[in-house]
């Protein structure tokens, strides 16, 4: 390598072209940690006016940065400045070469804020629109590698990134259409930059959308999909992609043996289902029963959360959807996993299962399936989400039962039964923990079975905590700011009215 940077700093031409070439070569074959002695002539000869020379140079520092200790190392030697005035080259194959290197170096972390503020990023952006296809993937190649961070994101924005990936969103080239879906789904984490997508929205969401076809590589499909996931974190972009078509393939991607596929197309549900209005358009696609069946994929959590958490945004804010939840098996199946399963999806299942507790016309069913005796040792785990989710279940459950025989039966076992759940809570000094108990006991009061009325009284502790809370606390706390807002605020400020109810019952 010595002799070759003697020839570098030659003034014969044909020299340098040997040298170049040379380089090229040897790091074509062999690409391992060099020295700065190494480095700084390739670099030198980047500066050269001649094409061959920058063409070969190119290709050399490109393959050196295939090594991590190399990509550093070129930064720290200043190598951005001649790459990025090459960029500029007529010559494709300077422009292919310089551009793929710049690949290499934005894979290091520690580069990437430099490249950023290097002034690279406009040279990028516009061979992105190259016609060679070579210097398109690497332009593109690039330009998502710099999508790793919100800085860097928001830098490309402002350079007039969004416009150029939405438009290559239609190229035929199965790699450029990955660069530029997953550039996008990067740059659509930040809310910032969705406000920036929503201009492109009318092309956006079609393209994307097209790339969901069959005729798509999975790893195109997926990145597609998980782009539309994350626009959808807006109510805008839920109800365009809905309106643009999407769902019937986002439907067949839950069917996908690909389990990566499976999990971008139920994330994006999800985010979709949110909106009130997509609600019954989800339904009425025969989103249903391979939600259900993806509950019980037990190899994948993350599906099962996806999951159920969209079947729980399909019920919130419908007796109908309950209902038709209901007749897919879900309740069932949620009683028989729901102990299987981990903490993660224990917390959203219960979450699910506290709101088809709403429904009137589901309670019998729930009891008779045996909710409740699965749910009452739930809260007693040590997690706090869960708990609280179990116990919301039970107290909503609880409200016009009509038969309240589900509770008497319950009342000791299991675990303690709901006389235990709801002594514990009371003495739990959890304003929310609190609050659930102390409403769920006025509504099993306030049903009127005097079985139930006895089976409190003969508990000499649930006079004792609730007079604590009727008589024991200053109900008329105030608090400010965020405070004010807090469910914990709410919850302490509403225990005190709901204990003296109670109360009055002993």
């Amino acid at each position: 390598m010595s002799s070759l940077a003697t020839l570098v700093y030659s003034d014969n031409v044909e020299l340098q072209r040997s040298a170049a070439l040379a380089f090229a070569e040897i790091t074509e074959k062999c690409v391992k940690p060099v020295s700065k002695d190494t480095i700084q002539p390739i670099i030198e000869l980047l500066k050269n006016s001649d094409v061959d020379i920058q063409r070969s140079a190119g290709a050399a520092l490109g393959n050196l940065a295939v090594n991590n200790a190399n990509k550093q190392l070129i930064v720290e030697l200043n190598g951005l400045e001649p790459l990025i005035k090459l960029m500029g080259s007529p010559n494709l194959e300077v422009q292919c070469n310089v551009v793929g290197c710049m690949t290499n170096l934005a894979t290091h972390e520690g580069n990437k804020a430099k490249i950023a503020t290097s002034g690279a990023l406009v040279p990028l952006i516009n061979l992105a629109k190259s016609s060679d296809r070579r210097v398109q993937r690497n332009a593109t190649g690039a330009l998502l590698n710099m999508t790793h961070s919100d800085a860097n994101r928001k830098k490309l924005v402002d350079a007039g990134a969004i416009p150029v990936l939405v438009s290559l969103l239609s190229t035929t080239d199965p790699d450029v259409q990955y660069y530029c879906t997953t550039a996008l789904s990067n740059i659509a984490v930040d809310p910032e930059n969705r406000i920036e997508l929503a201009k492109s929205e009318a092309v956006v969401i079609p393209s994307l959308i097209n790339l969901l076809e069959p005729f798509s590589t999975p790893r195109v499909r997926c990145q597609a999909t998980l782009a539309l996931r994350n626009l959808a974190s807006d109510l805008t972009f839920q109800s365009s992609i809905v309106e643009s078509g999407g769902l019937p393939y986002l439907l067949d991607l839950l069917k996908s043996d690909s389990a990566n596929l499976v999990l971008a197309a139920v994330a994006c549900i999800r985010n979709i289902s949110i909106h009130p209005e997509n609600e019954n358009v989800i339904v009425g696609k025969g989103f249903l029963p391979p939600l259900v069946d993806l509950l019980d994929k037990f190899d994948n959590e993350e599906i099962q959360c996806h999951a159920v958490s969209t079947l729980r945004n399909i019920a919130a804010t419908s007796e109908n959807n309950k209902m038709k939840i209901a007749q897919t098996g879900a309740i069932e199946k949620c009683k028989n996993l729901i102990n299987k399963v981990s903490p993660t999806v224990q917390s959203d299942f219960t979450a699910f299962l506290a709101v088809l507790a709403l429904d009137e016309n589901l309670k019998p069913l729930l009891c008779k399936v045996g909710i409740i005796e699965v749910l009452i040792p739930l809260t007693h785990v040590n997690n706090i989400e869960i708990q609280g989710n179990s116990a919301a279940a039970l107290g909503n459950l609880s409200s016009k039962l009509g038969n309240y025989d589900p509770y008497v039966k319950a009342w000791s076992e299991p675990d303690g039964g709901i006389k235990d759940f709801l002594l514990s809570f009371l003495k739990s000094e959890e304003p929310t923990f609190e609050h659930i108990a102390t409403w769920m006991m006025l509504q099993l009061l306030e049903s009127g079975d005097p079985r139930l009325l006895q089976l409190f009284k003969d508990t000499p502790e649930f006079k004792e905590q609730i007079s604590k809370f009727a008589f024991g606390r200053n109900s008329q706390t105030e608090g400010s700011g965020s405070e004010a807002d807090s469910l914990t605020y709410k919850s302490r400020r509403a225990v005190p009215a709901l204990a003296s109810r109670v109360y009055s019952y002993f």
